[in-house]
């Protein structure tokens, strides 16, 4: 093979990689599910979702929340979101619930046609600064939180992790008391 055909391969295989990585950084951080005597509330927010309701994350106490941080351009999140579509629709009638906050530079001109076209059928809302700020700058999307039914961080995501550790963590946050123990 000619040296031009060998490195026109290696470029597209890196492309690849980096379409599919790329939104997360260098690495991707998975952080298994906290004790629950280490875990903090989760910060508030006040967003409004596609259909211009306000969403606050304290309206979810008592349901297990998967609270996604993603984009429409980002590669790994692409990947996420049917998985979380799936876990919406399986799970909603069990005290759990997808939230997805949006970080596209237009908002809604992107959004809203993708919410249509990839039929989610969970709750979206467009990220402020405000919002990164508390959730600690938000550098690399994906960034899923997944907060138990305290309403407490039980895991952090930074980057594409794999669709079995998310049912994992969801069934067990599923299986455990709302109330937190004493001492917590």
């Amino acid at each position: 093979m000619s040296n031009w055909k060998v490195r026109s391969a290696v470029l597209v295989a890196i492309g690849t990689l980096a379409l599919l990585y790329g939104c997360a950084g260098p690495t991707s951080v998975k952080a298994a599910v906290k004790p629950e005597k280490d875990r903090k509330p989760a910060p508030s927010f006040n967003l409004t979702d596609a259909t211009g309701k306000a969403v606050k994350m304290g309206d979810f106490k008592g349901k297990v929340v998967l609270l996604n941080f993603w984009a429409t351009w980002c590669g790994p999140c692409k990947v996420e979101i049917p998985w979380f579509i799936e876990f919406q629709q399986t799970y909603k009638d069990r005290d759990f619930v997808v939230l997805g906050v949006s970080f596209d530079d237009d908002g809604w001109k992107s959004v809203k046609p993708y919410i249509e076209e990839k039929k989610i059928n969970y709750r979206i809302m467009i990220g402020d600064e405000l919002t990164a700020q508390r959730y600690g700058g938000l550098e690399s999307l994906p960034t899923t939180y997944m907060v138990d039914k305290a309403g407490r961080v039980a895991s952090i995501h930074i980057g594409l992790i794999s669709k079995g550790d998310y049912k994992n963590e969801i069934e067990t946050l599923l299986a455990a008391s709302a109330e937190p123990k004493a001492g917590d």
